[in-house]
């Protein structure tokens, strides 16, 4: 292997992307970022995978053993090593804003539904889960790849860098349903995280939304809550 296959660490400076179809998004999209790429002696694409990445300039390693170290408990055949990396999310587009997300299933379906609905900007106010662990990575289905996103240590360092935009924190007791929202180009659509939600002091943070639900529940899950919210928004503003 040339390059040395590590135990997943918050720490390090790369992760892994699980999977075939994940891998390949992957190359296709940032090939820049892959360091290598794992497939292992069952997988059956391996001559078109190789190809692949031969095209895109990318080591190919096979070696079964990186697997267990990598993905144990998976029922994985291919794997990219991806060095980790940032981008600033723009100050002209709309964003999704994420508070103390703490799931990283929840992070990545997000993350997923985002790429789907044109949302390209992601804001995370940390403590947070990781959006580059191998579980988000997986759960985000290649959807990571094509947004860009940003870590904030707290929701006033990013209201303060984006002056410009409109902010819509979702919450239970919001003033106003989705489809009243005003449409706006440069929104920022605000989530708290899965325990509590966001605090009473967002119901002065702009235009405070509630979605209606039956009483049969209590509250939806956040990924689901997101990508109502992301829909409506970008139907709204034509993104999709």
């Amino acid at each position: 292997m040339s390059t040395k296959v590590k135990a997943y660490k918050k720490e390090n400076p790369c992760s892994y992307a699980l999977g075939a179809s994940i891998t390949i998004e992957l190359i296709n999209t940032r090939p820049e970022i892959v360091r290598e790429v794992n497939i292992h002696s069952a997988y059956r694409g391996k001559m078109d995978l190789t190809e692949l990445c031969q095209r895109k300039n990318i080591p190919v390693s096979f070696s079964d053993k990186a697997f267990n170290i990598v993905s144990p408990k998976e029922n994985c055949f291919v794997f990219g090593v991806v060095e980790k990396y940032i981008d600033a999310i723009s100050p002209d587009k709309p964003h999704i804003v994420l508070v103390n997300p703490s799931d990283m299933g929840n992070l990545g379906t997000i993350i997923r539904t985002m790429a789907g609905m044109n949302y390209k900007n992601l804001a995370i106010i940390e403590p947070a889960a990781d959006i580059w662990n191998p579980k988000t990575i997986r759960a985000a289905m290649g959807g990571l790849f094509h947004i860009n996103f940003e870590l904030f240590s707290d929701f006033s360092d990013y209201k303060a860098k984006f002056p410009g935009h409109r902010l819509f924190p979702f919450m239970l007791n919001g003033t106003t349903v989705p489809e009243d929202a005003e449409k706006c180009e440069k929104n920022s659509l605000i989530f708290g995280n899965e325990a509590h939600g966001l605090d009473k002091s967002f119901l002065q943070v702009g235009t405070s939304i509630k979605i209606p639900f039956s009483p049969d529940i209590d509250s939806f899950n956040l990924a689901v809550a997101a990508g109502i919210g992301m829909y409506i928004f970008s139907r709204k503003n034509g993104m999709i």
